[in-house]
């Protein structure tokens, strides 16, 4: 499979790399980023021609990065999504700086607002970050607390936005599966975003929202592949301590990759395309290494023989999907 393999988000007609670049890193995640700019255009030249933001990242730091290198590209060459829900406005004089994990911060507070109004105030600012007329994706960012006003404002400005044509594709972006589900089922979403819950460690979107999408005609985009870092060699899942039982699994699946001469997190990267409803996988690159690491990682060659013994070991569900090799 290559990185830049492209598929169609639902029945929108929005194109999308089958690797995808996120921005939440290049935006200052935990740690400042001397040179993101450099990491943008890497993933950029090895196919991964979706890119994810937010104005949440960084407080519009992504955003205006992404916005420097994508004014020299062609506007059709790159799809491209941003999300609301948090408008920023200035801090006032004495207001604590917001501590949401992001360094380097410009002097900005977040603030949740998913009415009709505040979702296109949201895409008006964020059209400025990024020095564009249009993105392609519009997403609900993180709406845990506020469902019952995506019913009312949010949705039905997102759909406004769709048929205006001022965005191409809808859906919402969140770290649960169940209210991404009711959504699917009650709105005519185009994607779902979904982190950290299609992963070799936690597949509870196979209840029920992967089925949803696939009967909906809904395409899936799964973030969080590595489940914050547990699958790529580090100690935290979901931006904790990851507990022992997690880190015994990860062990036997790292066992299980080394007799096959993989990487766990080649099978990490790739794992979630086994199901036909998902149609990218959404990767953070900080440098032009790791942007050339998920790569090389992403397109590695995975025997079969891998997922049927993850599955033999009771690592994977016997009706876990799982990539066929050469699938599309």
């Amino acid at each position: 499979m290559r990185v830049g393999e492209r598929r169609l988000l639902g029945r929108s007609g929005v194109p999308v790399t089958a690797l995808s670049f996120g921005s939440a890193a290049i935006g200052g995640l935990y740690a400042p980023v001397p040179a993101g700019d450099d990491a943008v255009r890497r993933a950029l030249s090895l196919g991964m021609r979706y890119l994810d933001t937010a104005p949440h990242y960084g407080a519009g730091t992504a955003e205006r990065l992404l916005g420097e290198v994508l004014k020299a590209m062609p506007r059709d060459s790159y799809t491209i999504s941003t999300k609301v829900g948090r408008l920023l406005r200035p801090r006032r004089p004495g207001e604590e700086p917001d501590d949401q994990g992001f360094a380097g911060e410009p002097p900005v507070k977040r603030e949740w607002d998913f009415s009709r109004d505040g979702v296109r105030r949201s895409l008006e600012g964020s059209l400025e970050r990024l020095g564009l007329d249009r993105v392609d994706v519009l997403l609900l960012h993180d709406p845990d607390e506020h469902e019952e006003q995506v019913y009312a404002e949010a949705y039905p400005a997102l759909a406004e936005l769709r048929d205006e044509g001022i965005v191409g594709a809808i859906g919402a972006g969140m770290n649960q599966a169940e209210m991404l589900t009711r959504f699917v089922r009650r709105l005519d979403l185009d994607v779902v975003l979904c982190a950290g819950r299609y992963t070799l460690l936690d597949q509870s979107a196979l209840r029920e929202l992967l089925p949803a999408c696939a009967e909906r005609g809904t395409s899936v985009v799964i973030g969080g592949v590595y489940n914050s870092g547990l699958l790529a060699g580090g100690t935290t899942y979901d931006y904790t301590a990851a507990p022992a039982e997690l880190l015994e699994r990860v062990a036997r699946l790292r066992l299980v990759c080394d007799g096959h001469g993989v990487p766990l997190r080649a099978a990490a990267l790739r794992f979630p395309l086994g199901h036909p409803a998902v149609a990218s996988v959404l990767t953070g690159c900080r440098t032009p290494a790791e942007a050339e690491d998920n790569a090389a990682m992403f397109e590695m060659d995975i025997p079969a023989s891998l997922w049927t013994d993850l599955r033999d070991g009771g690592l994977l569900a016997a009706d876990v999907p799982v990539p066929s090799r050469g699938a599309r």
